[in-house]
């Protein structure tokens, strides 16, 4: 969900030593019984894995219930916890308008791929995302080259969530960064290698579960510390009135920005899109929007709570002025709830990035076993042994990029993300919906996406080129990305091209 969830997690949990010693025993105590309910569901989830097919995409056999809390858990990432109450104790309620979208984004999920990918899966093998691009086109370079895309922003977005989990782990047991890295990233893998996707969606129902019940606890605390919404209103309008106006600290554009790449692209993350193909019964679809929506309300609950209250606390002198905006979260935690309380939360930023890690995990690994060979012509025999080895190596990797400094991973997770929606939104999501869509617009748009994302933030990160205000690289790529795919496949369209295979077209009429 969020292009700022790395820079943001990254800095606030570097606050590890603020935590008081007498502290430590309880956050270490609830981060060790955590750990103990996510290894008892992988080996669960273990002794029900016995094909590829239940290693990435859980056999077909989640109910509505799962899916939905599931996706919200690995959509919204640590960053629900951390940077966006940073956001909003800085911009206000212009920060909002990354979350406001949700539930537009929820439906058009719902309407536009969760029902074509189920009904996909049902017509064609199908185990991943850069299947049903190959199958929508008939074009295995079309795959292979999503597959490509794909494996480029999973390693990077996941050296970002792999940091951020040592941080936490740091944080809680006081182990050292780089032990810490290896210690949250040898847990996720080892439900992750053994039960696949499988372990992943039950540790994402309880892990979704922690993230809900946790932020809406924190938020009714926050609410009562700061002296209730009337109060933090009265005091925010005293001495900044401008935090409450309808675009923050923002310009109108940034808001709208915000809005247009956190709606639309948010639909183009495949670790998302890829839990619809495990959908026990498509019929149910129709109560994906909603339940989805009520999930992520209950768990952003402390996005715009804990912003709101720890700014007007700072301005009501309870509390100490922050050193960075991503403070608030853990300087409110440690500060105005009881130890439990915060112990939990701090389990619940782990099961956030845990719950993203594990399902980048999936897809990254699919794309290797199965997605390169079918677009080099061939097949693996042992996707299942194939898939455990993968996911074993790309997450080696990605914690070893993890070692990196911040600056540079950081930079890495923007990337990953915009990386997803650029090339994945225009092919997959518009492909499976529009009937003019051709092959080759898939591949100029995903190559598009891929090159000036990777341009722009190179650029960027070596500070040789500034956005205009409230403008983000993923937002220029993305359009650019879309612009390239109706060009491109307005001016292909033809014999040529090849048309759409029955069966596909039956999905999209259906």
């Amino acid at each position: 969900m969020t292009a700022f969830a790395p820079v943001a997690t990254f800095l606030a949990l570097q606050q590890a030593s603020s935590i008081p010693d007498d502290a430590r025993p309880v956050i270490a105590g609830v981060g060790i019984a955590y750990f103990v309910v996510v290894a008892i569901i992988g080996i669960w989830a273990t002794r029900r894995t016995r094909s590829a097919s239940d290693f990435f995409v859980a056999g077909q056999g989640i109910g509505m219930f799962t899916l939905a809390i599931s996706a919200m858990a690995a959509t919204l990432s640590g960053f629900a916890f951390i940077g966006g109450p940073g956001l909003v104790y800085t911009l206000g309620l212009g920060a909002v308008f990354i979350i406001l979208p949700a539930s537009l984004t929820n439906t058009m999920g719902a309407w536009m791929l969760a029902k074509r990918l189920r009904l996909l899966a049902e017509v064609r093998e199908m185990i991943t995302i850069p299947d049903a691009i190959g199958a929508r086109y008939s074009s295995p370079a079309a795959q292979g080259l999503s597959a490509v895309a794909i494996i480029l922003a999973v390693v990077s977005y996941m050296a970002t969530n792999l940091l951020a989990l040592g941080l936490v782990v740091d944080a809680t047991f006081h182990v050292g960064l780089g032990t810490a890295i290896w210690i949250g990233t040898l847990v996720v893998l080892a439900y992750s290698v053994s039960g696949g996707i499988l372990a992943g969606i039950y540790n994402d129902v309880f892990q979704g579960a922690l993230m809900a019940g946790a932020s809406t606890l924190v938020f009714w605390l926050a609410l009562d510390s700061a002296g209730g919404l009337s109060q933090i209103s009265r005091t925010l309008l005293a001495h900044d009135p401008v935090l409450l106006s309808p675009w923050g600290k923002l310009s109108p554009l940034a808001a709208l920005s915000f809005f247009f790449v956190f709606g639309l692209g948010a639909i183009g993350q495949p670790h998302v899109a890829h839990k619809y193909f495990m959908l026990r019964d498509a019929r149910k679809l129709k109560w994906y929007p909603t339940m989805m929506t009520i999930a992520l309300t209950l768990t952003l609950l402390l996005f715009v709570g804990v912003g709101l209250a720890m700014k007007a606390l700072v301005l009501q002198g309870r509390a100490a002025p922050l050193l960075r905006a991503d403070d608030a979260t853990p300087a409110f935690l440690l500060q105005f709830t009881p130890v439990p309380l915060a112990a939990l939360v701090f389990a619940a930023v782990a099961a956030a990035i845990m719950s993203t890690v594990n399902s980048f995990m999936s897809i990254g690994a699919a794309a290797f076993t199965h997605d390169l060979p079918v677009a080099f012509g061939w097949r693996v025999r042992d996707e299942l042994r194939w898939g455990r080895i993968w996911t074993v190596v790309i997450t080696l990797v990605s914690a070893a990029v993890a070692q990196w400094s911040g600056a540079v991973v950081a930079f890495l997770g923007i990337f990953g993300w915009g990386l997803f929606a650029s090339t994945l939104v225009p092919a997959l999501a518009i492909g499976l919906n529009w009937k003019g869509a051709t092959r080759a617009g898939a591949l100029w748009s995903i190559a598009t996406g891929m090159v000036v994302t990777l341009g722009l933030e190179t650029l960027a990160y070596f500070k040789t080129f500034t956005f205009p205000a409230g403008v983000t690289a993923t937002a220029i790529a993305l359009v650019a990305s879309l612009l390239v795919f109706f060009a491109v496949s307005w001016a292909s369209r033809g014999p040529a091209d090849g048309g759409i295979p029955l069966d596909v077209q039956a999905v999209m009429d259906a």
